[in-house]
């Protein structure tokens, strides 16, 4: 084997091994410290059949599953079709999917070819004083034809891993995206689960001070007979009108508050605002959340869209800085260009009129005032900044877990005595009316009972929907809605 082919040889192995080679070191996921449990956990998880399901999460089941109201279902459904944000979002994975092709297109060769045809017309003088023939016997000129063909290539070897690295930051970018458009569809369910409770639970105050104004009005005509009869008094009639007015007076500020919510979750829905179902009042499906497994904490990194779209993140930023570390290497980049020329096409593919010449260029920076350094360190800090956000995330993460479930029990404990409120303030007021229609009390303590009992109605409202709230909360802080 001659020197000249061992060198080519030897530089062909040398090609195979680098071709494969990175300057940076390979991923690894950062070490957070995660708890054995969540805060509030014990709270919610407290029977033998729910501490065997202990690994079960909420967040693993499909928003379908967890509300079965079927009137929320749709609007789920119609939100996650037309919401702008979420369209936003899809959009920008098609732009992070084509900047992916732009990027990956930079490790392959690039190829292209042109034609050409020109045409020389001499004038009789100048052909005859080159002494050609002239091929227009009548005038005495000359025409001169030539045909081309041109194909060149051009390819930058990525020895250090260059291109390589971008692509792999792209791709993250895409993950980065895909990720976060679910983290958006995420939001838009819980927002429209609550935007839904929050309106119903006004549809119902609504419904309670209608049937409140309803009673009193028969309380006024009461207190009217009663008054006339001479039995009762003109201060009696009066309360009775003070407490309807205060009554009615909450319809038109009930009914604003509707419009408005509706207006809100309309925009949800990708709407202009307006009017949107609610279903029979009777027929509300509430969340039953007596049994709401939270899984465990570990379980949480997979699945929670923002901390994966964060590490996506930091793998982009770490094939960042592989990318400003090989720009230290020397490029190496091929550059091929071929073609044919003649004045008669049978001889365009002639031997004798082929051009072919390659090139090699090899670039090394010398001098660049500390530019690939500081870019090398720039990326790095954005790396160890992401790093950061990454820790960040979860932390909160945790953190929306452990409030969800402690709120949960507290709105489930609230709810349970304001249940036992409203039936004591219900009694209340049917005893007292019963005493002032017996003439054993004035209408004060009709009056007194009866708003108190206004007002439990009302609390208990609240108290579901809070809970029912506190539900839909830890089913996103769990990683659920974009299933």
């Amino acid at each position: 084997m001659s020197f000249r082919h061992s060198t080519l040889l030897a530089s062909s192995l040398a090609v195979l091994l680098l071709a494969g080679c990175t300057v940076g070191p390979k991923y690894q996921r950062p070490q957070v410290p995660v708890p054995p449990s969540y805060r509030g956990g014990a709270v919610v998880n407290s029977t033998p059949a729910d501490a065997k399901a202990t690994a079960a999460s909420l967040g693993a089941e499909k928003w379908s599953t967890v509300f079965q109201d079927p009137v929320l279902q749709k609007l789920i459904s119609e939100a996650i079709t037309n919401n702008y944000d979420i369209r936003i979002a899809a959009q920008r994975i098609l732009e992070e999917q084509d900047q992916l092709g732009i990027t990956r297109a930079q490790e392959y060769p690039t190829l292209s070819g042109g034609a050409s045809y020109n045409t020389i017309g001499l004038p009789a003088s100048i052909s005859k004083a080159l002494g050609g023939n002239n091929n227009n016997s009548n005038t005495g000129r000359k025409n001169i034809y030539a045909g081309g063909l041109s194909l060149s290539a051009a390819w930058n070897l990525d020895f250090w891993g260059y291109y390589r690295s971008q692509t792999a930051a792209a791709r993250d970018q895409l993950l980065a995206s895909t990720w976060a458009r679910r983290m958006t569809i995420d939001t838009v369910v819980e927002n429209v689960a609550t935007a839904y409770f929050q309106l119903r639970t006004l549809d119902a105050e609504l419904a309670i001070t209608r049937q409140t104004v309803a009673a009193r009005k028969n309380s006024l005509q009461l207190t009217q007979t009663l008054e006339r009869g001479g039995s009762g008094t003109l201060e009696d009639v009066r309360q009775a009108q003070e407490s309807l007015y205060q009554a009615t007076a909450q319809i038109p500020d009930l009914e604003r508050q509707i419009a408005q919510e509706e207006d809100a979750l309309s925009i949800l829905l990708g709407r202009n605002p307006g009017p949107v179902l609610h279903g029979n009042l009777s027929s509300v499906d509430w969340p039953d959340p007596h049994q709401v497994p939270a899984g465990l904490p570990l379980q949480l990194l997979e699945r929670r869209p923002d901390i994966e779209e964060a590490e996506a993140q930091l793998r982009a930023d770490n094939a960042n800085v592989d990318v400003a570390r090989a720009r230290f290497f020397p490029q190496l980049s091929i550059t091929g260009n071929g073609g044919t020329d003649s004045s008669q096409f049978k001889q365009l593919f002639d031997g004798s009129n082929i051009l072919w010449y390659v090139t090699g260029s090899l670039t090394q920076s010398i001098f660049d005032a500390g530019s690939l350094r500081n870019n090398l360190h720039l990326t790095q800090a954005e790396k160890q900044q992401q790093v950061l956000t990454y820790s960040q995330t979860i932390q909160k993460a945790f953190q929306n877990v452990s409030d969800s479930l402690i709120a949960l029990h507290r709105y489930r404990e609230y709810r349970a005595q304001e249940e036992k409120y409203v039936a004591a303030a219900k009694d209340a007021t049917r005893l007292a009316r019963m005493r002032y229609k017996g003439g054993a009390t004035s209408y004060l303590e009709v009056l007194t009972n009866d708003t108190t009992y206004y007002q439990a109605q009302i609390s208990l409202l609240t108290a579901r929907e809070q809970e029912a709230i506190s539900f839909v909360q830890l089913y996103s802080a769990l990683g659920g809605g974009w299933q």
